[in-house]
């Protein structure tokens, strides 16, 4: 993607760095980390599911790797934006547990070709590399369980400042994540932005793609989404499956009982339940795809956005 001009406080720039640059082991990691993002899939995802992956052109958008500064921290992230466009809607698109791989990048590609500025951070690069790991259970508990919800908040809205000095119209933003980036979308529904001058909502929308909704709190996550639904500054969207044995329908009840009785946002927000569907029915990558699902999803996400003025 093409940088803006303005680089005062989020030192944006289209990323540069290789392994072996800089004076110290973390600087290389995180070269090796951004040279990786949106290429490729995560070990514990392996094999692919090749047959029914989506590939995305990038003909006729600006799409790559991307960093700003957030907290001191260079994140980085993929985007992808029609080229030489201003005033763009943007989404945010939030990970998986496995990063930014290709299969988010793609995501970002398919909102871009639709006239969208999609950015995906990499949540958890300060936490190691999320790809590199062959067993769930040590993901979660060396890289993914370390990244505080209040660095995740602020790391999406550095991407979101990032969007706004790039070509994006922040009045138009939404955000959408697939598995821990949808639990991260009610969160992030619920948030009031440093960036709003009000404290509303940084976005106008958002889809949570199967995230889970409770959860044991801990000292750096101590609110799960059914903690915050009631407070949502934003509509959320949320697609979920019947047969997805992580997040039980009675949870999903009750998440709906909350919003019932929430604030005008919580009122507005939605969920859908695909019967047929387990836990990650829209990744085409993985043997958990389910085709009908995943498409009436996206076409439900798109509508969302565009009756929320995300477009």
């Amino acid at each position: 993607m093409t940088p803006s001009e303005n680089r005062s406080d989020l030192q944006c720039h289209v990323d540069s760095l290789h392994p072996g640059v800089g004076g110290e082991h973390g600087a290389t990691r995180r070269g090796a980390l951004k040279l990786a993002i949106g290429v490729g899939y995560a070990a514990a995802t392996l094999p692919i599911a090749a047959h029914a992956v989506i590939k995305t052109p990038d003909h006729g958008l600006d799409a790559g790797v991307v960093s700003y500064t957030s907290d001191g921290f260079e994140v980085p992230a993929y985007g992808a934006a029609p080229a030489d466009k201003e005033g763009l809607p943007v989404i945010l698109v939030v990970q998986e547990i496995f990063g930014v791989t290709d299969y988010i990048a793609d995501v970002c590609r398919r909102f871009a070709r639709l006239g969208y500025l999609a950015i995906a951070p990499e949540l958890y690069a300060r936490q190691g590399d999320a790809r590199s790991y062959t067993d769930i259970p040590r993901l979660m508990s060396e890289v993914v369980n370390k990244a505080s919800d209040a660095q995740v908040m602020a790391d999406l809205d550095g991407a979101l400042r990032w969007a706004g000095a790039n070509g994006g119209d922040l009045e138009r933003a939404g955000i959408t994540g697939f598995c821990r980036g949808g639990r991260t979308v009610w969160l992030y529904a619920a948030h009031g932005a440093a960036n709003r001058a009000n404290g509303a909502s940084a976005v106008k929308a958002g889809v949570a793609w199967y995230g889970p909704l409770a959860g044991t709190p801990s000292a750096l996550q101590p609110r799960s989404p059914l903690d915050v639904a009631a407070a949502l500054k934003a509509p959320v969207l949320g697609l979920y499956g019947a047969k997805d044995a992580g997040i039980p329908l009675d949870t999903i009840d009750k998440m709906k009982t909350v919003l019932a009785a929430g604030s005008p946002a919580a009122k507005a927000s939605q969920i859908v339940v695909y019967p047929e569907a387990g836990h990650g029915f829209h990744a085409d990558y993985r043997p958990s795809y389910v085709k009908a699902a995943a498409e009436d999803g996206w076409q439900r996400t798109l509508a969302w956005f565009k009756a929320h003025g995300v477009v």
